[in-house]
Formats: C-alpha cells, structure tokens, sequence
C-alpha cells in the first residue's frame, strides 16, 4: 500500500475515529485504526460498541490495507510538519511514514480480524441537519443515569413521530426532554442510543446546517454525515413513559431570567463543594422574592431575586447541581420554573414553546 495526502486532512480524519479506539481490551486489533486505501482513503475504528469510518482525498499510488496503533499514529502524524504526508506499507507490514526531512518506520498489525464496519439498510431514515441533533444531545445528555442496574436509563431515548423528533434522558432524580421538528412528517423511529457512545457522537457533529441522515434497524443506529459514518449499537428494552411522570398542575409558578437565576445558584453553591447531598440550596417563594440559600459547615450564603410570584408561598430544597446542569444549557433568555408541590417535581420550560422540559425531583426536609 502508498498512498499521499495532506496532513491537516489525516489529522482530522485520526482525531475522528479515535473516538471508538478502546482504552482497554484484550483485542490488541481494536487498539488500532484500520487504513484502507482502495479508491479514496478510508480509516475505521472499532470498538464493537460504536465504529467510526472517514474517507478523505488522497493519492493512492498502490491499493491495500493495515491497522496501526491508533495512539502511536496519531501521535507521529500531529508531529509531522505541515505538508503532504507519504505512507507505505510492505509484505512484512512495516509502515514507513514520510513528510519532508521527517522519517518514521513502525510495524502494523495485518487486517484480518478487524471487525468490519456495521452494514445498516438504508429504509427507516430520518433527513434533518448536524447541528439541530448536536444541541439536542448536548441538552439532555447530562441527564443519563450511569445505574447499570438499570441499563435503560443509561441511554437516551431518540423519538420521531407526527414531524417531532424528540430526545428524552433519566437518572431518577432529574429528567431532560428536548423537541424539534422536522420536515419529513412520515419519519418514524423510537430508539435508545448509550449514553456514552452519544456523547462522542456529539463531538464529531458540526455546527452547521449540514445535512445528517440517520437509518436504523433492530439493534443498530447509522448516523451518515457524508465523508464520516458512525454507527452505534442501541439499548434492548423499554423506556419508561416519561409522559406521565411530568404534572399537569402546578401550585406556584414563576418567570424568570435564566441567567440571573443561575447565577444566583452558583453563587451560593460556593459553600456546598462536594457535599451536594449533604447540604443542598433552599428556595423560598414568598412576596415576589425568590430567596435561595444554603447553611453548612463552611457558613452560610443567601440571595434575593425579586420576580413574579403566582401562586401559594412555598419553601423547598434541591441539589443545586442539578438546577445548575439544566440551566447551563437552556438558551432563552427567561424561563418558567413550576413548582407542583413543596414535595413534588419542579420543572423548567420555556416560555412560549415546548421545545425543552426538565423536571426535578427535590430533596426531602
């Protein structure tokens, strides 16, 4: 195998899939990345739970294949200089890596073994864009149980039905559920993906209105962003019925700029540390106030923020951090926060739109 190609594109394309290269395994194989030069380049990893393949633009001077230590690799290929990089690879899979007056020789690994990459057919899809499913991952991931007792909620449920796409996480104290349409009002899907592997899915999403197919089957998920392809294995069971978990009635609400709220929690979660169970924040609504505080061993801390009341006065506690991780990822400007009880789920919404709810469990007294 020889091939050539631009350093920045091997960077990026070694930087992608190292994200399913596993820290540990008694398969020396899947420490590797699988380079495959046919008619484009192609780099795969796999760790049998989420494979990463990337094709980008090279000269393939001869065809063929091998697997080299993904960490060795990458390491030698950021340290190159900024230019075309030459690869070649002998019967005896020896690698030699050169680029200017550079010169590395490392020994590969033959690629019989390596698992190959899932094939998925491509009938049950969903068309929407890179960004879109970024946020929505990034707004209710830190919500994912890691009870492997309860392997379900470890997940996050991905659900598209009636032109929403909807995603749903749960640790039994909190949960996060972020909508969106999309176009296609035929699509259907209903899965649960590893928390884990989404949260690196995550990472290799962009920031733009690029186009993201995503196909599944019975226990495999696609995600086709053109050059890179990730597939994860999915979750066996059922999730909960989140629906009915949320109240229909609240006793007090409240409207109120997020920052300024989160800010206040962190500000007087400055004397709780690591002892959030412990000692957790204490919200009092009374008169338009609403005062937050807290008393440990420490001091204590206490804030007042005027904002309008409706409703009965109510005194109750939670975990800030849990407040704080919810807040960190809403971007409106003012929130609602509806309180069904002193004892009951509290949670967060916009204003005008459902496109985001997160419910919280307070602490008891």
């Amino acid at each position: 195998m020889i091939f050539n190609c631009g350093k920045e594109e091997l960077v990026n394309a070694i930087s992608t899939v190292q994200k399913a290269v596993p820290s540990k395994t008694p398969m020396q194989i899947l420490e590797g990345i699988l380079i495959k030069a046919d008619e484009n380049l192609k780099l795969t990893a796999n760790d049998l739970e989420l494979a990463i393949e990337c094709s980008i633009n090279a000269e393939i001077k001869e065809k063929g294949d091998i697997v080299i230590d993904a960490k060795l690799f990458g390491e030698i290929i950021r340290k190159m200089p900024d230019s075309i990089i030459h690869i070649e690879v002998d019967q005896e899979n020896n690698v030699k890596i050169e680029c200017k007056n550079s010169r590395f020789q490392i020994k590969g690994i033959s690629s019989e073994g390596f698992p190959d990459f899932p094939s998925i057919e491509r009938n049950n899809q969903l068309k929407t864009s890179q960004c879109i499913v970024r946020d929505m991952i990034r707004q209710t991931i830190f919500a994912v149980s890691e009870d492997e007792n309860r392997p379900v909620l470890t997940g996050v449920l991905v659900e598209c039905r009636n032109g929403t796409l909807t995603f749903v996480s749960c640790d039994s104290y909190r949960l996060a559920l972020r909508k969106h349409p999309v176009e296609d009002s035929e699509a259907q899907m209903k899965v649960i993906i590893p928390g884990k592997n989404l949260n690196e899915i995550s990472k290799i999403l962009n920031s733009t209105e690029d186009e993201l197919n995503v196909y599944t089957n019975q226990n495999l998920i696609l995600f086709d962003m053109g050059d890179t392809k990730v597939v994860s294995r999915l979750l066996e069971g059922e999730y909960f019925r989140y629906e009915n978990v949320i109240p229909e009635e609240y006793e007090t609400t409240i409207r109120i700029n997020k920052k300024e709220l989160q800010e206040s929690i962190e500000r007087v979660s400055l004397l709780i540390s690591n002892e959030e169970a412990r000692y957790p924040i204490n919200m009092l609504l009374k008169m338009d106030i609403l005062t937050i505080t807290t008393n440990t061993q420490i001091g204590n801390a206490k804030v007042e923020l005027p904002t309008e009341i409706n409703g009965n006065d109510m005194e109750i506690r939670f975990n800030p951090r849990y407040f704080i991780e919810a807040l960190k990822v809403i971007e409106d400007e003012e929130v609602e926060v509806l309180f069904s009880s002193d004892v009951g789920p509290c949670i967060i919404k916009s204003i005008d739109k459902e496109s985001f709810i997160y419910m919280l469990l307070p602490l008891r007294k």
